[in-house]
């Protein structure tokens, strides 16, 4: 009593095929002395609020893979915490976290096909002033930097990238259906490994993307335009840029909502991103 116990299940490729070749969901159920358990008890902890605690029905949502990812070795910078890491590992990736340590020459991140930061990492990690100076110099070097958004409030550097844009807190999508224009449709990420297309836009959870660049270097590239009804379409949900040998990546999109869910055209789109240098 008192403690958690882990039971695996192995579930073989044959019982998979055999319950669906499209996605579906799996759930759990345990019996014991004639009782019944299929709930996953849910914890909200906040130091300002009183701690909360719901119960959902316990399941999962399996995928079939529609994606590839030429990217093999992720490098994870956490962030306010997101499903990045956990996932990527999920669809075969090796993900290491990086700290402090492996961030201060960037003959240390050669090893990395790509590396990605968690959400607000600028705003939560005051060290990001220091190590985005290396970040820049490994993606100089040929490597891929992704850089997930960031809000304006209590930001370590203001030198997001390794050329000049700004973010506003006033600029994001809030429809999840809100319509997406391809700007650079022959852009590598857009294309390699999977083809972007309207559907990958599809079945989106509550928004399109937040904290959009509101101006930014012409050395960048965006790659999307969208809009709620009724206002001007935005441009700075996602930029891309060429450094020396490499690739740096700006997105607002937000993945930290999609991932969770699987939505498989997120999932591609990220795929893409990871794998643009290789």
């Amino acid at each position: 009593m008192g403690a958690d116990t882990l039971i695996p299940i192995k579930i073989t490729s044959q019982a998979s095929a055999a319950q669906s070749k499209d996605d579906f969901y799996l759930t759990a159920e345990l019996t014991a002395n004639g009782n019944k358990y299929d709930k996953s008890l849910n914890l909200i902890q906040y130091n300002h609020l009183p701690t909360l605690q719901y119960f959902t029905s316990a399941y999962t949502k399996v995928l079939r893979a529609n994606w590839k990812c030429t990217a093999k070795r992720i490098g994870y910078i956490e962030g306010a915490g997101d499903y990045i890491p956990t996932f990527l590992r999920l669809a075969g990736l090796e993900v290491d976290v990086l700290k402090e340590s492996d961030l201060t020459n960037a003959a240390k991140l050669k090893k990395y096909d790509a590396i990605i930061t968690g959400i607000r990492s600028v705003n939560l990690e005051k060290r990001m002033a220091y190590w985005l100076p290396v970040l820049f110099e490994y993606a100089n070097n040929g490597g891929t930097l992704v850089m997930q958004y960031n809000t304006t409030q209590d930001m370590s550097t203001t030198k997001l990238g390794p050329y000049p844009f700004t973010i506003a807190s006033d600029l994001r999508v809030t429809e999840e259906d809100a319509k997406i224009t391809l700007l650079d449709p022959k852009n590598r990420i857009l294309n390699y490994p999977n083809k972007i297309t309207d559907n990958d836009f599809s079945g989106w959870v509550q928004e399109r993307g937040l904290y959009f660049a509101s101006k930014w270097d012409d050395k960048y590239t965006p790659l999307f335009s969208m809009n709620d009804a009724g206002e001007q379409p935005l441009k700075g949900g996602t930029l891309y840029a060429k450094v020396g040998k490499g690739n740096y990546i700006y997105t607002s999109l937000s993945f930290f909502r999609q991932l969770p869910v699987g939505n498989k055209g997120a999932i591609r789109l990220l795929m893409n991103m990871l794998s643009v240098g290789k």
